[in-house]
């Protein structure tokens, strides 16, 4: 019987910054070894493997598509060269992989299929900017991305407003970048002004802004968040 390959879960970075300043030389190693990668988007990935492993033959890469448009029976077959002992690598668009990101599915897959799940160690800006906040790190959730309509919104919001205070529980959650002024002026009418708002932005980039404020207290600021990445972490005493 062939020993089964491995499925490597491969942190990217969050930003242009060079993969080794933030990233450990486990990472560039796994990187060299694996000619078999999932991604979300092939130019971006490719890019990545080149910069951390610029020796690399590109033309010799099996790159597998996991995006919105992959189907169920083509990603079914994703991991069947792991069962024949080849290693796999998973490549998040930012971050970490399977972490508000698709890539979850390929790993229920791996553990379905008996294939070890090495997860490397790398960037998360939700685990980043929860460090960063000095919200509850010890109680908190991510809830992804808040409804686009304007009351759907607005009940989202008081709804993690209230969880946070029954709870005890910071609440996350992310916007698509173009909308991030719009997410922050909805955050400032629609929470009490005495609930404590993170936002974290640019994460690990020189451009790099995380602060903790009230929401009364924001409402005295000046930012421009668009078109950069952004986590809101807001908390209710």
């Amino acid at each position: 019987m062939n020993k089964l390959g491995n499925l490597y879960l491969i942190p990217t970075t969050l930003s242009e910054t060079e993969p080794l300043e933030v990233l450990p030389i486990s990472v560039k190693k796994i990187v060299e070894q694996v000619n078999s990668y999932i991604v979300e988007n092939e130019k971006s990935a490719r890019r990545f493997i080149k910069k951390i492993s610029p020796k690399k033959s590109q033309p010799s890469l099996k790159i597998y598509l996991l995006d919105k448009f992959t189907s169920e029976s083509e990603t079914i077959h994703y991991l069947d060269a792991c069962l024949k002992g080849e290693h796999i690598g998973l490549l998040s668009e930012a971050g970490v992989p399977a972490i508000a990101d698709p890539g979850a599915t390929m790993v229920k897959l791996a553990h379905q299929k008996g294939i070890r799940v090495v997860p490397l160690v790398g960037p998360s800006s939700i685990i980043m900017a929860m460090m960063a906040s000095g919200l509850n790190g010890q109680n908190f959730a991510f809830n992804g991305y808040l409804p686009i309509e304007k009351a759907d919104r607005k009940r989202s919001i008081q709804k993690l407003e209230k969880l946070s205070f029954e709870k005890d529980q910071s609440q996350l959650f992310i916007e698509t970048p173009y909308r991030n002024d719009k997410m922050l002026a909805d955050l400032l009418q629609y929470l009490f002004p005495d609930t404590l708002l993170c936002v974290a932005v640019d994460i690990t980039s020189p451009t790099e802004f995380i602060k903790t404020y009230s929401v009364k207290e924001w409402k005295q600021q000046q930012i421009d968040l668009h078109k950069r990445p952004a986590i809101f972490i807001i908390h209710k005493k």
